[in-house]
């Protein structure tokens, strides 16, 4: 596994991407910079920016805001195209003075609202957050009050780094403040413990598509940063183990090198909890990703997931990384009582999409989309936290495997060859940390050679 730790760095987790806005530009009176209007001239700075002559597009930029600045339309759109390409400090030079939110109203605000989250800078994100209030649009309401959280969440983890620990400090200096780190799992989660057993997994070829599942944001969520210091609940499992199911189906297709993505949070070195993060990754998020994933990557998903009532929404999007544009959005609401029929929905047109195909016979275990898509993400979600639990890379306090959860991993185990060996790591490993319950029966299991030589590990 690799690690990922600049996440929470200059750049944190907690903030979403400035909102791309396709509202078209009018031309602009003629001026000796302008001959061919702004529209195009936006249009040009755009194409600069994708190409990564930066120098060029700003200075577009300077031209055209020199003549157009006032403009709602013009300042919308260069800080969308700014924040999609990572470009996150030149909103705020460029886009800061000169929005005034009655004018230009509320959707350069949310740009450079989440311009000074990503720049860290939780008291000009504050006062941004403040005037857009005053507009009163109702329908932008619970999405500020999820910056609202954002920037809580920002402060506190910015407190958490500054106080010192109690007592003498080190010789070599304060202690190194907690930040939050991404852990990159890279192949199917119930795997490792069996990477003795030969057969398990294909092998992988040369050119493959590299894609990563980013840990979804939960917004709305109140006080997410104490959630996320408790032991694991429901939410919070499912908002990893989705990611982990999505790298597992890639990793049994020819054609794609995957990985799942997720965040936890503590000083480097010691055990920490999960984090969770209450809005969606920003293209300065995904830009980080790129450059700390060896090899780099094709494509990137990321989303939102949320629950009222008992009813759940995922937002699912697909960011293709040559330009860093959402290429896709998938979004699919469930019950408890239809979630097994939605999540398969999903996983099938995600498959579609991305022209999913599985290896030919006989290339590792053959995979089989579960038929129960609920419950497999409850046995992902809960052998990932035994796992780590296991590398002391969470703390003790946060690793719950109650009775009902051990019993719906066992009951789910003669599904298919993959459920069966996510049965044999997850009980081993529960047995290591003595979680595992004082009265353990044994679980049907799918009747494979496989199976059974896993079964005969001295670890499993």
């Amino acid at each position: 596994m690799g690690f990922f730790d600049r996440f929470a760095g200059k750049q944190p987790a907690t903030t979403t991407p400035p909102t791309q806005v396709e509202t078209p530009v009018d031309s602009a009176p003629v001026s000796p910079a302008l001959a061919g209007g702004v529209r195009p001239r936006l249009v040009t700075a755009r194409e600069k920016l994708e190409a990564k002559e930066v120098p060029q597009a700003l200075a577009i930029y300077e031209e055209v805001l020199a003549v157009a600045g006032d403009r709602a339309d013009v300042l919308v759109t260069i800080s969308a195209d700014l924040g999609l390409n990572g470009h996150i400090s030149e909103i705020v030079e460029l886009i800061a003075p000169r929005y005034d939110a009655e004018r230009h109203g509320p959707a350069t605000g949310l740009n450079l609202l989440q311009a000074y989250l990503a720049l860290r800078n939780a008291d000009a994100a504050q006062h941004v957050l403040d005037i857009l209030f005053t507009l009163n649009h109702p329908e932008l309401e619970e999405r500020l009050h999820g910056f609202s959280n954002a920037i809580a969440e920002l402060i506190h983890a910015e407190k958490l780094g500054l106080d010192a620990p109690p007592g003498e400090a080190a010789a070599e200096g304060p202690a190194e403040p907690p930040r939050i780190n991404l852990i990159s799992i890279s192949k199917p989660i119930w795997y490792y413990g069996l990477e003795a057993l030969a057969g398990v997994l294909p092998v992988k070829g040369d050119r493959l598509r590299r894609v990563a599942f980013a840990q979804l944001a939960l917004p709305d969520v109140p006080e997410l940063m104490e959630l996320a210091k408790q032991p694991e609940e429901e939410l919070g499992r499912l908002c990893r183990a989705l990611p982990l199911w999505f790298a597992e189906t890639f990793y049994f297709s020819p054609h794609y090198q995957p990985m799942a993505a997720i965040g936890t949070f503590g000083r480097p070195g010691e055990s920490g909890h999960y984090a969770l993060f209450p809005t969606e990754w920003t293209v300065e998020n995904l830009h980080q990703l790129v450059e700390t994933t060896e090899g780099g990557l094709d494509y990137i998903f990321t989303g939102a997931l949320r629950r009222q009532d008992g009813d759940y929404e995922l937002i699912l999007r697909v960011w293709e990384v040559k330009k860093f544009r959402e290429r896709k959005q998938f979004v699919v609401r469930w019950t408890p009582a239809t979630a097994d029929a939605e999540l398969a929905k999903l996983h099938e047109s995600l498959r579609a999409f991305m022209e999913w195909s599985p290896y030919p016979a006989g290339t590792g275990l053959k995979y089989t989309p579960p038929a129960h898509p609920a419950a497999w993400l409850q046995v992902l979600g809960t052998s990932l936290t035994l796992f780590l639990g296991e590398k002391k890379m969470i703390e003790p306090g946060q690793l719950v495997l109650t009775p009902d959860q051990f019993e719906a991993v066992a009951q789910h185990a003669a599904s298919n060859e993959a459920a069966s060996l996510a049965w044999l790591t997850l009980r081993a490993r529960a047995q290591r940390l003595g979680l595992a319950p004082a009265v353990m029966g044994e679980a049907l299991v799918f009747p494979t050679p496989l199976v059974q030589q896993a079964g005969s590990l001295p670890d499993v």
